[in-house]
């Protein structure tokens, strides 16, 4: 812990030097870094708490005291525990989308790591395998609400040239909490003969999310939620401490209300239909084929093993030829370590290396180590007594884990909020969340018996899923890098017009009204969107104000 202590001052130092030479080398810098900076890192270390259970659930289902308290259980029931997590964290992320338009980004977020923290006491108390199980849905729960709002929150107050580097230092959060969840198991297992040794960890989760829960709302609330609830002084007022450049603060201020805002009048199960009206809105019209390739990006994202790997590292070396708990759990924290050190160069460069090349390049690399793994075992080459295959294997999980951190797993989530336009920016991000944590599941669910019933099996499935991913990211994904939401919004219609021959797919009533005047919404009509579309364009140099006009 004290290593991972060090290496996180370290690292925040090198994060504030970079933005001070860098980022910001134009602005006159107070001794406290910006508002936004400050914001930035409060609302992405709230991700350490899922980190913190990614990498301890593993350990603590493996170990001999967790059997000893609940008895034994088989490679499916060890399945459905790791990813009881997952459904219920599905289901608040498809809400999230529509309470975090409803109640701002940073109720959300901290309501989702209050709720994870009584999960996680659950877990702590558990004195039977089905409470110890209500513990990870109830944790789920929180998680789902947190994880899609946490980059909506961070990429709307953050500008432009810096917003890759904080989306990514939230990931870099993850991997905090995945080495220490991974290190706590490490030396908790050592407390021989008592559950402690699986309670202690789940106390300290438990601890750290009533903690985040407390410090997130110290964070302004995102000044695009504020203009899109009609609050523009206060909206103004936040973008003027932010810390930020004039042009940023026009961009930022620039269009009005184009989020779904249902009235506080509407009842839950009204919010929940207006919610689903939310996504049918994702699918329809313009929005569509972003919403349908961001949800894709997601789905690549576990199909590629991640998830399966992080969860089930110990499982994995054991397999390799480890045979001790001990051993297999230092190799699980060593990993968890490797993973943490390289997102630090990752999250730096995330604005120079660019999200389209970060994905193709990383997808060819975990292609390639799959494969190797899967042809290590299918040769019959891994022998648990020795030899240099298991050591081939064992080092091919750690680079794994290495390139799908410097890449994959920063840039996709990254590239998914970006992608999306303001109108459907929260319910598109639940919507890829909700679509990760499905395909996640099923990782979950049946790497165990996958790996039980073929030791190669698994790293060629992942494998061939990785490689179609990288065709279909070499043909349908762009760049955003160093753009505005504003100027990426504007480009997604530049580019729509040019494939419609100038004129705009939008299905416009002449006599239709500009807004729904009907007491349960304020929803802007699709004739008010498509001019707001082409204001932005317009604005942004993207589309000749002439042509607009005559679009």
């Amino acid at each position: 812990m004290a290593v991972l202590s060090v290496a996180s001052l370290y690292y925040s130092r090198i994060l504030i030097r970079y933005l001070e030479a860098r980022a910001f080398k134009r602005m006159q810098f107070t001794k406290m870094p910006a508002l936004y900076v400050r914001a930035s890192i409060a609302t992405g270390a709230v991700m350490m708490l899922w980190g913190l259970d990614t990498g301890s659930i593993g350990p603590i289902t493996a170990m001999s005291t967790f059997t000893e308290s609940f008895g034994e259980f088989s490679a499916t029931v060890h399945g459905a525990i790791v990813s009881t997590l997952l459904i219920t964290g599905t289901i608040s992320a498809l809400l999230a989308g529509m309470l975090a338009d409803q109640l701002g980004r940073i109720a959300m977020i901290s309501t989702g790591a209050a709720v994870f923290g009584v999960g996680a006491a659950i877990e702590c108390g558990a004195v039977h395998l089905a409470m110890f199980i209500a513990g990870r849905a109830i944790k789920g729960l929180g998680t789902g609400l947190f994880v899609s709002t946490v980059a909506v929150q961070v990429c709307e107050i953050t500008p432009a040239k810096t917003r890759g580097f904080w989306v990514a230092f939230s990931q870099f959060m993850l991997t905090v909490g995945l080495a220490l969840g991974y290190f706590m198991c490490y030396g908790t297992g050592r407390i021989a003969g008592s559950s402690a040794s699986w309670r202690v960890p789940l106390a300290i989760e438990s601890i750290l999310g009533f903690g985040f829960a407390a410090t997130t709302l110290l964070v302004p609330p995102s000044p695009r939620w504020l203009m899109a609830k009609g609050r523009v002084e206060k909206a103004r007022l936040v973008v003027s401490q932010l810390g930020i450049s004039q042009e940023e603060q026009q961009e930022m201020l620039a269009q009005k209300g184009q989020v779904t805002v249902h009235s506080p009048k509407l009842s839950m199960l009204q919010n929940i239909q207006e919610t689903f009206k939310d996504f049918r809105k994702a699918f329809s019209g313009p929005y569509r084929s972003r919403t349908a390739f961001g949800c894709l990006l997601l789905i690549f994202q576990q199909t590629s093993g991640i998830d399966g790997v992080l969860y089930y590292a110990p499982l994995m070396f054991r397999q390799a030829g480890m045979a001790s708990e001990e051993a297999t759990f230092l190799a699980s924290g060593v990993s968890a370590l490797l993973i943490m050190v390289v997102t630090i160069p990752a999250t730096i460069f995330a604005d120079k290396w660019g999200r389209r090349t970060s994905t193709l390049v990383g997808g060819i690399g975990i292609t390639i180590i799959m494969f190797l793994i899967g042809s290590m075992y299918a040769a019959d080459l891994v022998h648990p007594d020795g030899g240099a295959g298991r050591w081939v294997v064992i080092i091919s999980i750690y680079m794994f884990a290495i390139v799908f951190n410097m890449t994959w797993a920063i840039c996709m989530k990254a590239f998914l909020v970006e992608s999306l336009p303001r109108e459907t920016r929260s319910s598109g991000a639940a919507l890829g969340q909700c679509s990760n944590w499905l395909a996640n599941f099923v990782v979950a669910l049946t790497t165990p018996p996958f790996l039980a019933a073929s030791s190669y099996g698994p790293y060629f499935f992942f494998g061939g899923c990785t490689l179609l991913s990288v065709i279909f990211c070499a043909i349908w994904m762009t760049e955003t890098k160093n753009q505005s939401l504003e100027a990426i919004e504007a480009a997604y219609l530049q580019r729509r017009l040019e494939k419609t021959g100038g004129k705009s797919q939008w299905s416009v009533n002449v006599n239709e009204q500009t807004t729904d005047t009907s007491e349960n919404s304020s929803v802007i009509s699709p004739r008010r969107e498509r001019e707001n579309w082409l204001g932005a364009a317009a604005a942004a140099g993207h589309v000749h104000p002439a042509r607009a006009l005559a679009s």
